[in-house]
């Protein structure tokens, strides 16, 4: 879900290949979500499964879009969600609920004959098992994985700072907030996609935002950001009632500090809002992490993806070309750039 302030971000298309040659991390509960909601069977809504009933959405979902990462000369490294903050509890509650109530009304629709996918989308859940199986696919791939303490995001901004990736990869702004330079939009569903509940078509193209430029243009400070993004609501507490984006930024301009704003407004939550501002101001994170790119284990993948889950050989093995030859074109173009260095 995250915090809803997209329309005051400026954001910048780009193409895949325009990211060549940078480390990407990737949120990797956030990108496997989607995953699971669009790869699904049209009308019904029912994900892809193998001969044992098993959900592979999230397996299609990395083995081609990872390979298409590759292949563009994007160096992956997956960052997965280690616990939640406590005060997170409400939001997971109000998600568990979403879900049932959207597989109750999936279920109605499969029973009438009437399009499922809107509902089935809303349904998807990402399990612990699933987890793990991207993980073990990863490895086998020879992609990187970090496990964070908490939340995935705050580890991708870290990171970012460091300097040990280019840029976060997520549908959420939360990593802003949270202090990233860089964050990556839409790299996990780029293309043609129809519009929920009407046949329309918008074409989805990648999007690059600065936290800098975007701080500049608002005319505020990254704890200002903050502010902004805790008045309209977070994973971590609920909006103020009446207050958008734009008001939002009228009261951060206008009253400056957090304490100021409380100060002017109701609110109305039971959550300890200093507490959530200083989670997202410094949040948990570790250093203790390795990022290394290894060639992808042919036996492994093929084992597990056809042996275990019934794909196609013949696919899998084409989409193992594209991350072999995209790891060898971009340590050619690395041992040419120092070559040249060296002159």
């Amino acid at each position: 879900m995250g915090v809803k302030i997209g329309s005051l971000i400026p954001a910048r298309e780009v193409e895949l290949d325009d990211l060549a040659g940078r480390v990407i991390g990737i949120d990797g509960y956030n990108t496997v979500y989607q995953f699971l909601a669009r790869i699904r069977r049209k009308f019904t809504g029912e994900p892809l499964r193998d001969k044992k009933g098993r959900v592979t959405s999230h397996l299609s979902g990395i083995l081609y879009r990872v390979s298409n990462f590759v292949e563009a000369g994007i160096k992956p490294v997956f960052v997965w969600d280690g616990m939640p903050p406590r005060f997170k509890k409400w939001t997971i509650r109000a998600r568990r609920a979403v879900r049932e109530e959207a597989m109750k009304r999936w279920i109605k629709a499969l029973e009438k004959g009437e399009e499922g996918m809107v509902y089935a989308q809303a349904s998807s859940k990402l399990t612990p098992k699933m987890v793990e199986e991207s993980i073990q696919l990863l490895d086998y791939m020879g992609v990187p994985s970090v496990r964070a303490p908490s939340e995935g995001e705050a580890q991708l901004a870290m990171m970012a700072m460091e300097g040990d990736i280019w840029a976060g990869a997520s549908q959420d702004w939360d990593s802003l907030l949270f202090g990233s330079p860089r964050l990556a939009r839409n790299l996990s569903i780029t293309g043609r996609r129809r519009l929920p509940r009407k046949d329309v078509y918008v074409e989805v193209k990648p999007e690059v935002i600065e936290l800098e430029r975007t701080l500049n243009n608002l005319g505020i400070t990254r704890e200002q950001l903050i502010t902004i993004g805790i008045l309209i609501g977070t994973d971590y507490n609920p909006s103020v009632k009446g207050v958008g984006p734009k008001t939002a930024l009228r009261l951060v301009k206008e009253y400056k500090t957090l304490d100021r704003v409380l100060a002017n407004i109701k609110w109305e939550g039971d959550v300890n809002i200093e507490e959530v501002f200083n989670f997202f101001l410094t949040p948990p994170a570790t250093k203790a992490y390795e990022i290394k790119w290894k060639e992808p284990k042919a036996d492994g993948v093929i084992g597990f993806l056809c042996g275990e889950h019934n794909f196609s050989e013949e696919r899998v093995r084409k989409a193992l070309g594209k991350i072999s030859a995209g790891y060898e074109r971009m340590e050619e173009k690395a041992t040419l750039e120092k070559w040249f260095k060296q002159k």
